[in-house]
């Protein structure tokens, strides 16, 4: 069990460190940012950016609790991480918002990804020593108004990964850590007739975890050392299909690009392998220059720098559909699909999800049904989050 586990560890770090030899997958470090952590996101298959406003706007689009129809708002999710393998890896996140006044709107959230207690030793006979790597982000946002129908949002992060193994005679190992922005916009538009239903169009972007780079490695301070971090633009949009007082329906698309240079390959003859002394210097070179790659540079190459070109591009968008059925604001129903493209990662997943509120609780599942071929950390995982909203509350016209 500790074998897989520190297996693990190194495919979440060390898979991050460097461009593969001839992958065309985008790795970046700290990938755990990226993975949902509420229940009613994932059980529309990681979508909201233009969902409705929540508690967990804060991963997804903070420009959202400006339209939030609650004063203040708590939430506490704990995800499950690789269960067919381990029992003590997770995701848990608290996020807390307040909406100040009418047009503006603060948040804070914590969010960590333990991996449990791995055992160290030489022999087989030592004492293990007992490590607990995990890493952990900090967030603030505020969300202002700029019209009536329109918000955006700016939020800080700070990231500190402590994944670095300590090893005899290399002294205490330190912790990776770095910060990074977000910048997002929301829209909401008003509740309009449509023959026998009322309507509201909603739509949303978030161009998420901009900043420098994350260095694993101890006593290195060159970019050549360090690592991306998940800097991804999502788009999306839906619309509310509002029948009465008691019964509503939102459907909504989500499209997603990691704002990430696309590993380059050495592979001149196209047979998929790095062969022979002139592909492998090669590779070395183009790792080289990759690594080089600043952040911000980063983001505008990786508009257009796919072997592949333009097709390939497009193929390194993933897309999502999902739907919410909702019963007086007491019930909720949702599911969802999501896409990605087999040589950028191939995940593929049907998702289902259940949300029941009493008062000012409310208690939201999901569950995850992986459609490829490649095995998914979260497939037949159950993920929980508990919402309180309190204070008073604010219209939706």
């Amino acid at each position: 069990m500790k074998k897989i586990k520190i297996a693990f560890i190194l495919l979440l770090t060390i898979s991050t460190l460097n461009a593969q030899q001839d992958s065309r997958v985008i790795t970046t470090g700290v990938p755990f940012l990226l993975v949902a952590a509420d229940a009613r996101a994932a059980g529309m298959a990681d979508q909201g950016v233009g969902t409705s406003p929540d508690v967990f706007s804060q991963q997804w689009n903070p420009a959202k609790y400006a339209f939030a129809l609650d004063k203040q708002g708590f939430s506490v999710s704990y995800t499950p991480y690789l269960t067919d393998l381990v029992n003590d890896i997770s995701l848990g996140q608290v996020t807390y918002y307040n909406r100040i006044n009418e047009r503006s709107a603060f948040a804070g959230s914590l969010r960590y990804f333990g991996l449990g207690e791995i055992e160290l030793r030489q022999f087989a006979e030592d004492i293990p020593q007992i490590v607990k790597p995990f890493e952990m982000a900090l967030d603030g946002s505020y969300a202002l108004k700029l019209s009536e129908r329109f918000s955006m949002s700016v939020a800080g992060r700070y990231i500190r990964s402590q994944l670095r193994i300590p090893t005899e005679g290399a002294g205490d190992a330190k912790a990776a850590s770095t910060f990074a922005v977000d910048l997002s916009g929301y829209y909401q538009s008003e509740e309009d007739a449509y023959g026998d239903f009322n309507g509201r169009w909603r739509m949303g972007f978030n161009f998420q975890n901009l900043g420098p780079k994350i260095n694993y490695d101890a006593g290195q301070s060159d970019d050549g050392s360090a690592n991306f971090l998940p800097a991804n633009m999502k788009l999306g949009g839906g619309f509310d299909f509002i029948f009465d007082d008691y019964n509503k329906v939102s459907v909504s698309l989500e499209v997603a690009k990691l704002l990430v240079p696309t590993p380059q390959s050495a592979d001149l003859n196209g047979d998929g392998l790095i062969t022979g002394n002139e592909e492998i210097n090669l590779q070395t070179e183009l790792n080289a220059e990759y690594n080089k790659v600043n952040w911000v540079s980063g983001i505008f190459k990786s508009f257009g720098d796919a072997p592949g070109g333009f097709s390939e591009e497009l193929k390194e968008f993933t897309y999502s559909v999902g739907a919410e059925y909702l019963y007086q604001d007491s019930f909720a129903m949702r599911l969802g699909y999501f896409h990605e493209s087999p040589i950028k990662g191939a995940r593929k997943f049907f998702s289902l999800g259940a949300g029941f509120k009493y008062n000012v609780v409310k208690v939201d599942v999901s569950y995850l049904f992986s459609a490829s071929k490649v095995k998914n950390p979260l497939e037949n995982t159950l993920r929980f989050s508990l919402t309180f909203n309190f204070g008073d509350k604010y219209d939706e016209y």
